[in-house]
């Protein structure tokens, strides 16, 4: 399954190195072989510097990088916290709170830039503003994750063989016995909801890195650094989570954590690469970059709601104690508010 990731990371990083970031929206017909003026590449104005932009870039490699990794390796380093081990009930808070971040993150942050990339003024009216494609491949992307879900799921219970731990056997060779709060099926289903999760999180990890690192706007990296580090800490939280309650072996955890972790100082290095080679607004660009967002979008939108926020609600836990139901629904609307407001700068 590593090697699935880092398959996963390579075709991501080489279908989006020619991506740059999206601008102009609100397409409007244009004389034939004439460029709007908004979509020529911008170098002056007292926000473009490229000396300063770069050492700034530099800086949030870093930083990003250090917020990714304590916000997926804090959940895993729990274990030694009682208080925070994955059946009590600041664990069921705290990851409330994650959840509603990546949701968020979703509606808030990538499907917004995908309307814009796909509806930009420099892309031909035809067919670009004749059809609302970036809903159209959101939908398309949510039932296919769904399937990805469901096939996963029957993956794991026809193939899978018993876990030692949990104590269990017959319960991973599709004999029908497993119920649906039965621990193999419990592993099983946080397994495929880790692993998902991650491939939508890697996806847009990686275009909004390549974004920032092709930029050399101050006005617009100084805020988007403070925004991604909030948003890498906490959707870091609610991944880490995830793949603790996996029960994945270190070889595994190591794996899906150096994958978040990674995608977005690695797509920043190598938007800084290409700044001098593309042209901000092409085409192409802009079509890469709005369909991969508004797949990304789909996907966390149902994992949000589908894997992480109904299956903890609905569960047993949060069924039979209503007064913990409510400070959960409390986390999540913190969760979403604060990655929204994160929306005005990034």
């Amino acid at each position: 399954m590593a090697k699935l990731h880092f398959i996963i990371f390579v075709i991501v990083l080489l279908t989006t190195t020619i991506t740059p970031p999206c601008a102009g929206t609100n397409p409007t017909e244009q004389p034939p072989n004439t460029v709007p003026e908004e979509c020529q590449l911008s170098t002056g104005g007292p926000c473009h510097n490229k000396t300063k932009s770069l050492k700034l870039k530099i800086v949030a490699i870093g930083v990003i990088l250090l917020a990714s990794m304590m916000g997926v390796t804090l959940p895993l380093l729990s274990r030694s916290v009682p208080a925070l081990q994955p059946d009590t009930k600041l664990f069921v808070l705290v990851k409330a709170f994650a959840s509603g971040v990546i949701l968020a993150t979703g509606y808030m942050h990538v499907l917004p830039d995908s309307f814009e990339c796909l509806t930009s003024k420099c892309l031909p009216e035809n067919p670009w503003s004749k059809f609302p494609f970036t809903t159209f491949i959101a939908m398309l992307s949510a039932v296919i994750t769904l399937m990805i879900d469901s096939y996963a799921m029957s993956g794991y219970k026809k193939y899978c063989k018993p876990d030692p731990e949990l104590k269990i056997s017959g319960h991973c060779h599709g004999d029908g016995s497993s119920g649906p709060e039965d621990p193999a099926s419990q592993l099983r289903r946080y397994r495929v909801v880790a692993q998902v999760l991650e491939l939508g999180i890697v996806v847009h990890s990686v275009v909004i890195g390549l974004s920032m690192g092709a930029s050399d706007n101050l006005c617009t990296i100084k805020p988007l650094v403070a925004a991604l580090c909030f948003h890498q800490f906490f959707e870091g939280m609610g991944l880490g989570g995830c793949i603790l309650q996996a029960n994945y072996e270190m070889k595994m955890k190591a794996a899906l954590v150096f994958f978040f972790s990674v995608t977005t100082p690695f797509g920043i290095a190598v938007g800084i690469g290409l700044s001098n080679v593309y042209r901000e607004n092409s085409p192409t660009a802009l079509i890469v970059v709005g369909v991969l967002n508004a797949v990304s979008a789909g996907l966390l939108n149902y994992m949000a709601l589908v894997d992480l926020l109904a299956s903890d609600f609905m569960g047993k836990k949060l069924q039979d104690e209503m007064k913990l139901q409510a400070f959960a629904y409390v986390a999540v609307f913190l969760g979403a508010g604060g990655m929204s407001v994160m929306a005005i700068w990034a």
